[in-house]
């Protein structure tokens, strides 16, 4: 069994589950809570789950959404830190098994630079987590260049994970189903992506770096179309140094993180660069023993598996200045 890291592990903290709930709109009413247990767990049970599976370290991060879902500044700011404390923590007791992404009130940027500065610095984690939009507002918004500032000097990624938009968007209506993680989830993640790309983030940050999971939310499969599209597309004013296609090559990185499937994670390989696809399981959303199976016997070649597995979170992770 080969070593792995897992970096899109999840955990639930006290004073978080009024946020988490906020996700009910998007699961079946009888699904919604099984999981809850096991986000709590951080003994025997998610040890034995990594075990299982060659998991030799998991950074862990805040189920979403967390303080995204805050409309108090204030109070978005106290519980971030609390919970950062708290992973902290359990990230000290764990004997090196467990990493963490820190969990940013972004509705104070320079307050959300400096906590992920004190988590980087301080407490040892590996970067931070943001659960999509926050109030509306979106990482591309030039109100946000301090934290991409701050943590491109840090060398700490940036991960992206699925929330809703700010709105309800027509084409969801009648199709429940469409509006989480099947499909809405994607949209709004790949979107949020991409706006980072086209509004000039990484112009503007070169050293930044960008973790996306589920495989790069469809995104590497769109590659060549990106770059041939813009070509034509209503830019506006706004231009770019690189083809865009670049940037996912040099700033972003991907998880396999809820997606156990060899053909996209190939597209993934083929498209980015055999050093950005990393492995996760997405815990306990996903079945550790149904990941690990998978990740062991999916067509890889050469050193692909050992890369995928371990090597390529080691090197983005050697990068963060703890």
């Amino acid at each position: 069994m080969i070593e792995k890291i897992a970096l899109e592990e999840h955990f639930i903290a006290p004073g978080m589950e009024e946020y988490f709930a906020k996700t009910a709109i998007n699961i079946s009413p009888a699904m919604f809570g099984k999981a809850r247990e096991a986000l709590a767990d951080f003994g025997e049970r998610r040890l034995s789950a990594m075990d299982s599976i060659g998991i030799s370290k998991a950074i862990l991060s805040l189920s979403g959404p967390g303080v995204q879902a805050e409309t108090v500044t204030d109070i978005a700011v106290r519980k971030a830190a609390e919970c950062n404390d708290f992973l902290a923590r359990h990230m000290a007791d764990s004997k090196g098994r467990y990493g963490g992404f820190a969990h940013l009130a972004v509705q104070d940027p320079k307050a959300a630079a400096d906590e992920l500065e004190r988590c980087v610095r301080d407490l040892g984690m590996a970067g931070a987590m943001i659960n999509g939009q926050t109030n509306g507002a979106y990482l591309d918004d030039d109100r946000f260049s301090v934290l991409w500032e701050r943590a491109a000097d840090l060398g700490a990624p940036i991960y992206i994970h699925p929330y809703n938009p700010p709105d309800l968007p027509y084409m969801y209506l009648n199709h429940p189903e469409l509006f989480g993680p099947v499909w809405g989830w994607t949209v709004e993640t790949g979107n949020h992506a991409l706006r980072l790309v086209f509004g000039g983030v990484f112009d503007r940050f070169p050293k930044a770096k960008l973790v996306l999971g589920h495989m790069g939310e469809t995104l590497p499969y769109q590659l060549w179309r990106f770059d041939s599209r813009w070509e034509i597309s209503n830019r506006g004013n706004k231009t770019l140094e690189l083809k865009p296609s670049d940037y996912f090559k040099r700033n972003i990185w991907v998880t396999t993180a809820g997606v156990c499937s060899s053909e996209p994670l190939r597209c993934a390989l083929d498209a980015l660069g055999r050093d950005r696809v990393m492995f996760s399981v997405d815990y306990p959303f996903e079945k550790p023993a149904e990941a690990g199976e998978w990740i062991e016997n999916a067509p890889l070649i050469g050193e692909e598996r050992r890369a995928v597995c371990s090597e390529n979170a080691m090197q983005l992770l050697a990068g963060v200045k703890n």
